[in-house]
């Protein structure tokens, strides 16, 4: 009998392996995390059927052609034998256990597959199984290709889509308020894999600062980045902070660079991945990256026939930035990956969930990851729900999200390989950059305008901690950083009591210092600029308090503020819009 190397399994995949085992179905479906170890599940299931005859073929269906030679590579490693180079005009080596094709070839001539299938007792495993809805062809190829196999094994990080698209093979059932929802046969999580130590903790830095714009009738807007704004207005602000020739993104590329060279004084291999939306902007981006790294930055393009050879040099090597075009596809394995910029419009839970899923590979116990990222809600909240577990839902009417569906930001999202910034007309004018806050383990820390001390002490955090001892640290900085602003807010008072009994003692006419000097500001423009800058973080400084101590989110109370005070955004108030919604803050 053959014999292969079998290596041990963790908790999740020994406790799947049994449940197929028992009664080794016909499908079976395994959902677990990006870097939980599903290809090693996968081929321990297929050399345990090829050990004892139960199948004489194996079939790997990958979504891209890099994945083949990483499948064949993997299974070689266990003693199976899958070709990578099989195509539709050739025939399978008989010296080999098996192939690996991609969705797009079986959806190409399906017959011939299914032929390739037939002839043997086969077992089909299907990578990434939510990308055989992709397209019809694909859908229709698989289902044509392998509806009489043996076995089918589906795989999947993600086991949802962002449409109504069903999933080849894959068991719907009824939720009760008339939709099919997917059904999976053994589940593993991003949460149970970070409580087991499977995969890194990752922490989400937000950036927000104003951006500028000129529309086609030649008036100028201004936008801060996280505030309440219909869909084009955010679509615009996210993509002027996205533009390679404003400040915000340099100055995001060059905090993510800071945080990476602190990671490597633990992980000296640590790498990081800027995501760009398209050729033209990842060129600039790594332009920028080339003026703060020690090393090469690798850029890799998607529709590249070298991109996977750079992806395999840029992983075995210990260069510290690369720079790729939407996304480093799903299943792609760079471990060493630490630190990433999402500099996308894309926003997806699909492609959020995926992106993500390039940095939680684990290594080595205390590992960490940390994503730098817009403060844009639909991404903060994909942030915060990034443990929570999702099925595919077929009929379901889906959210209007606060206006997120709009066309706009639907033409902004799609896949381009050059930027069009969402109409010609549109001209960005630059954007600036401000930490905004942290996010972990679906918990905001720090959240509003914060000074570059706070943002160097959280960019030192160090890089070796399992998931409890970044949560407690986060927790004891969050802490201090309260009791450092009511100190403050309580100081404020006690100066302004002073002041109100000085003016009692002494009359109307008595002039408070700090008065004085706002009004000496405000004589001269640098005055006033900087009067504003310090009022901007005043309020934001008094949003932070009332948010801990309501547990609202922080876009709410602005929200609430702005409606009871009347005015424009935030970025466009002048100095008594600002008093007056501080004041308004306090009494309330």
């Amino acid at each position: 009998m053959r014999t292969f190397k079998k290596t041990n399994l963790r908790a999740w995949q020994q406790s799947a392996l049994d449940k197929f085992l028992a009664t080794k179905p016909q499908d079976f479906m395994a959902v677990a995390t990006p870097g939980a170890g599903k290809t090693t599940f996968a081929l321990r299931i297929a050399t345990e059927l090829m050990e004892d005859r139960t199948v004489e073929r194996v079939i790997v269906v990958v979504p891209t052609e890099h994945l083949k030679t990483q499948w064949s590579s993997a299974a070689a490693r266990v003693g199976l034998a899958l070709d990578p180079a099989f195509s539709n005009s050739s025939a399978v080596n008989p010296s080999m256990d098996g192939i690996v094709v991609t969705y797009a070839q079986v959806g190409m001539h399906p017959f011939k597959h299914r032929a390739v299938a037939s002839a043997r007792r086969t077992l089909v495993i299907l990578d990434e199984i939510h990308h055989a809805g992709d397209a019809k062809s694909w859908g229709d190829g698989v289902k044509e290709a392998y509806d009489d196999v043996n076995h089918r094994l589906a795989l999947t990080g993600t086991p949802f889509r962002s449409d109504d698209s069903p999933i080849p093979f894959v068991q719907y059932v009824d939720d009760g308020e008339g939709h099919k929802v997917s059904r999976s046969d053994h589940t593993y999580g991003y949460g149970d894999a970070l409580a087991d130590g499977v995969v890194r903790p990752v922490v989400f830095l937000s950036y927000s600062g104003e951006a500028r714009w000129r529309d086609s009738a030649g008036e100028e807007h201004a936008a801060r980045l996280g505030d309440i704004m219909n869909a084009e207005q955010t679509a615009r602000a996210w993509r002027t902070a996205l533009d390679p020739k404003g400040e915000w993104i340099p100055a995001v590329l060059q905090a993510a660079h800071t945080r990476l060279m602190q990671m490597r004084r633990n992980m000296p291999d640590a790498g990081g991945l800027v995501l760009a939306s398209d050729t033209t902007t990842a060129r600039a981006y790594a332009k920028i990256l080339k003026q703060l790294s020690n090393t090469p930055v690798s850029v890799i393009l998607s529709d590249d026939p070298g991109s996977s050879d750079r992806i395999q040099e840029f992983s075995e090597s210990t260069d510290e930035w690369m720079v790729a075009v939407r996304m480093v596809s799903e299943g792609v394995d760079v471990p060493r990956l630490a630190v990433g910029v999402y500099a996308t419009s894309a926003s997806t839970p699909l492609f959020f969930a995926q992106a993500i899923g390039r940095f939680v590979r684990s290594r080595m116990p205390g590992e960490t990851a940390s994503v730098f990222l817009p403060s844009v809600p639909v991404l903060l909240g994909l942030a915060e729900n990034m443990e929570k577990s999702r099925d595919h839902v077929l009929g379901e009417e889906k959210p209007d999200k606060e206006g997120w569906d709009d066309e706009l930001l639907e033409q902004a999202n799609q896949k381009k390989t050059e930027p069009d910034m969402l109409e010609k007309s549109y001209e960005s004018l630059g954007a600036e950059a401000e930490f905004s806050g942290l996010l972990y383990n679906g918990s905001q820390f720090n959240t509003g305008d914060m000074t570059t001390d706070e943002e160097a002490d959280f960019l030192g955090i160090p890089g070796l901690l399992d998931a409890d001892q970044v949560k407690d640290l986060l927790r004891k900085k969050q802490s201090e950083e309260m009791d450092r602003r009511e100190a403050e807010e309580k100081a404020r008072r006690a100066a302004e009591a002073e002041e109100a009994h000085r003016r009692k003692l002494y009359g109307m006419d008595y002039a408070p210092a700090s008065r004085k000097k706002a009004v000496e500001a405000e004589s001269s423009d640098t005055g006033v600029v900087d009067e504003l800058g310090q009022l901007r973080k005043e309020l934001n400084t008094v949003v932070s308090i009332a948010a801990q101590r309501s547990g609202r989110p922080h876009g709410a109370i602005h929200t609430e503020v702005r409606k009871a005070c009347g005015g424009p955004p935030t970025a466009l108030c002048n100095a008594d819009q600002l008093r007056e919604r501080i004041e308004y803050l306090r009494k309330w």
